[in-house]
């Protein structure tokens, strides 16, 4: 009688704690979601990290509070996401400068970029676009390597991350020409100062640069992916401007998770992000900044930084950017 009493209770303490357990991951998310965008308000990442938390939210039935963490080219955010609770209520929307090539550009990170971080889905890109102060006499990206090999490290370009800076990175290296790196904490403060004529080139998103060259504040020389964009199809790609084959660099966004949050958690929020990715309203949206969709699997994600953190590898390499 005692074993059989002995039993029961062991089974019955057993069906209560599995009822609580599958209680537990069905009531996620139970509050708000805090998601870290490691750049500052007003850049791509921002206002793509907006949109799509909204939509997410809404599958989600909690609201996704934007955090701008923004500073060293991603990396502040990306060590908050780090030092964060894995239990699904802190993500980050990461970029190519935070999960791919944050690790080749420094010397030393705060976290180990290969396994701080649980992969959540793939987001989408853009490309980017060079621009030029319009007191720059170059009229063309062949005029203004003209200029930049007349005048060595006299001309300046501004970066406020990786896909900024290497972009400038790789072109002086394919075309032999050396200019001054001017490094900021934001997009929006380099393309004030790029209007204002404290730097002469720099090159980033759409969302930070096409309103500025539609209203003619700044001048567009190129678009750095391998076709013209249909949101300014004037400008012709940097491959073309030069007769170059092999330049292209886009940037991409993806949604990460602390590494050991729960895998149903992230099954979870990779299907609101599926949906928000199929949502007709965020295309439209951002298909003039040249913006496209890829949903995809958390695991898809993970073979997909693996391979972009070893090409961006290789592109600082044979830019000869030394670590920080």
């Amino acid at each position: 009688m005692t074993i059989r009493r002995t039993l029961l209770a062991s089974t019955v303490l057993s069906t209560l704690l599995s009822l609580t357990g599958t209680a537990h991951a069905q009531a996620y998310p139970s509050k708000p979601i805090k998601a870290i965008v490691p750049f500052a308000a007003g850049s791509a990442t921002d206002q793509i990290g907006r949109a799509f938390a909204q939509k997410m939210s809404e599958q989600l039935g909690q609201p996704i509070v934007i955090e701008n963490k923004a500073g060293v080219s991603g990396m502040l955010g990306a060590d908050a996401l780090a030092k964060s609770a894995p239990d699904g209520y802190t993500i980050m929307v990461g970029t190519n400068s935070t999960n791919a090539a944050l690790k080749s550009l420094m010397k030393k990170l705060p976290y180990d970029q290969d396994t701080a971080f649980a992969p959540i889905g793939y987001i989408g890109s853009v490309p980017l676009i060079v621009a030029v102060n319009n007191e720059v006499p170059a009229k063309n990206l062949k005029e203004l390597v003209a200029l930049a090999k007349s005048k060595p490290t006299q001309l300046t370009f501004a970066s406020a991350s990786t896909s900024q800076r290497l972009s400038t990175e790789m072109l002086q290296s394919m075309v032999g020409v050396t200019m001054t790196h001017v490094p900021y904490k934001s997009g929006p403060a380099a393309m004030t100062d790029l209007i204002g004529g404290q730097v002469n080139l720099f090159t980033a998103d759409f969302a930070v640069m096409l309103p500025q060259i539609k209203a003619g504040k700044i001048r567009g020389l190129a678009v750095t992916a391998a076709q013209r964009s249909k949101a300014i199809p004037e400008l012709p790609t940097v491959n073309e401007a030069l007769g170059l084959k092999d330049y292209e660099l886009i940037a991409y966004f993806a949604l990460f998770a602390p590494a050991g949050t729960p895998a149903d958690v992230i099954a979870k929020l990779n299907k609101a992000l599926n949906a928000a990715a199929t949502d007709k309203d965020i295309q439209d949206r951002f298909s003039a900044i040249g913006f496209e969709t890829a949903p995809g699997t958390p695991e898809a994600l993970a073979q997909r930084n693996k391979a972009e953190t070893a090409k961006w590898a290789k592109a600082i390499r044979d830019a000869k950017i030394e670590a920080e």
